[in-house]
């Protein structure tokens, strides 16, 4: 009789590592499971859950218990399919609700309790980025493309050639939103379509505007609201694949929905229960879009958000890249010294290096983010040389910085807000992601790593030994060297009665 304990014996051993995305979005939250099979990932599971915590966002911004609720006890349960994965294989995201929740942290904080992977908020604009990648990576297609996703609360638009989207753009307007305000009970006639219609175009008026200047050849749609708009174009077409969206095939959608009058009486082929509600106002959308930008047809992906977390998740560089790339935006147009920012950074880093393991900040992307800081903390300087700090950190907090997520964004606004002259502790922002205790060891050495570059001069500084015991940072220098640079050993000393306040201190041997 054959056994088969050992069938497998001769088989190559593959790579198993699984990567996972979830994002949670306005109307559903998605979870992706990938492994890597040669080079490429490999879908391994795919869950997707009805939320709608759109729904509970109110007219003040205040995210309700009861949506809350839902989406902490969906989190429960995708946490236990995702039970045993390499944090560092785990991407968390959150879209526009979240951005938009004045009360997000409630949510972030109560998460925490019940799901074990760190939530990032990302912007619009980098929303449309990901969803980019995902479709990118996944679609093929020559030449440049357009890329369009009607989520839940926000609509995403990125334009670009092959994996680099040149412009990516978000409007607060989605499916959930639009259903709440043009077809809130449910009746579905000509006049709550068109005033649908015409808000979304002017909602997109300037989008539309940017786009217009950028060509492209394809038009891709993404996520729930467009597939299921192709799913019942497919489904009265009888094809066994999907068929492109046209306008006609959405006219003719809208007046068949009038015919039915109010959405619990949509019976169209391919519409699923739960895309009900919210189909009418998911089409009006796309037919503004439409109109808007004068498409005749587009295209669907099966990829979308999800697909681009993971495809970042998996390639580690490819976010390095993307944050390069912002720098250097940055640096270009704010006429950055960037010998000095180099020179500042690897002093960071060599400090970083020797306080990281005492201080357990070895660990997450911390590194990165001090170094970003470091290199960007001169950006407000082309604004004005008095108070660089405060100008730095709002142009870093309002620029659309790719690669970055909402709280990675706030960190380095705050840190180079903070990176001279006294800190003020009540001012610093609460952050979810990163104790206080963590934030202020990085604006320390920060700090430390300007000061020490203060006279900007290439060869001035000499090597320095730096060690930590408990809070205090002891630095070394050769001997009688400050007999020749006497400011700052002042300027050290200053610092000293700056840090005070965070609890740490600085003495010199």
């Amino acid at each position: 009789m054959q056994t088969l304990e050992n069938v497998f014996e001769d088989v190559e051993t593959r790579d198993i590592n699984l990567y996972a995305a979830l994002d949670i979005g306005s109307n559903s939250f998605h979870l992706v499971i990938a492994r890597v099979v040669a080079g490429s990932l490999q879908t391994v599971q795919k869950i997707k859950n009805k939320v709608r915590l759109a729904e509970g966002l109110n007219e003040k911004n205040i995210l309700s218990d009861e949506a809350m609720e839902r989406g902490l006890t969906t989190l429960q349960s995708m946490a236990e399919s995702m039970q045993g994965l390499d944090p560092s294989h785990v991407r968390v995201v959150a879209t526009h609700t979240l951005r938009k929740a004045r009360n997000a942290k409630v949510f972030l904080s109560k998460a925490r309790k019940v799901f074990p992977y760190p939530i990032e908020i990302i912007s619009g604009p980098e929303e449309a980025r990901l969803i980019y990648t995902g479709i990118a990576n996944t679609t093929q297609s020559e030449g440049n493309r357009l890329v369009v996703d009607i989520g839940g609360g926000s609509t995403e638009f990125a334009v670009g050639e092959h994996l680099l989207p040149v412009m990516c753009k978000s409007v607060q307007m989605g499916c959930v939103s639009y259903q709440q305000r043009y077809f809130a009970d449910g009746t579905l006639t000509k006049k709550a379509f068109q005033a649908a219609i015409t808000s979304a175009r002017l909602e997109i008026e300037l989008v539309v505007g940017n786009l217009k200047r950028f060509n492209w050849e394809t038009n891709i749609g993404a996520s729930g609201t467009i597939r299921s708009i192709c799913s019942v174009l497919t489904a009265q077409a009888e094809s066994q694949s999907d068929v492109a969206i046209t306008k006609t095939g959405m006219n003719e959608l809208m007046q068949a929905c009038c015919e039915c009058g109010h959405s619990d009486n949509l019976v169209l082929p391919g519409l699923t229960d739960d895309r009900k509600p919210v189909f009418a106002a998911g089409l009006s959308i796309l037919i503004a879009i439409f109109r808007s930008l004068n498409l005749e047809t587009m295209g669907v992906s099966s990829a979308a958000l999800r697909e681009g977390v993971l495809y970042e998740a998996h390639d580690t560089g490819a976010n390095t890249n993307i944050r390069e790339r912002t720098a250097q935006s940055l640096a270009t147009r704010y006429d950055v010294d960037t010998l000095f920012a180099k020179k500042v950074w690897a002093t960071c880093i060599k400090i970083y290096e020797q306080a990281a393991q005492s201080w357990d900040i070895d660990k997450g992307d911390l590194r990165h983010l001090l170094g970003w800081s470091a290199l960007l903390h001169e950006v407000g300087l082309q604004i004005n040389s008095r108070g660089v700090q405060r100008h730095s950190s709002y142009i870093i907090e309002q620029s659309d910085l790719p690669g970055f997520n909402q709280e990675q964004q706030k960190l380095l606004a705050a840190l180079v807000r903070y990176q001279r002259k006294k800190i003020k502790l009540a001012e610093l922002p609460a952050f979810v992601n990163y104790s206080e205790a963590v934030v202020l060891k990085l604006l320390v050495l920060l700090r430390l790593g300007i000061l020490l570059n203060i006279n900007r001069q290439e060869s001035q500084l000499p090597e320095f030994g730096l060690e930590v015991v408990e809070e205090k940072i002891i630095l070394s220098f050769p001997e009688n060297w400050f007999d020749l640079s006497p400011l700052l050993l002042a300027d050290l000393q200053q610092e000293n009665r700056y840090i005070e306040a965070t609890g740490m201190s600085i003495r010199i041997k």
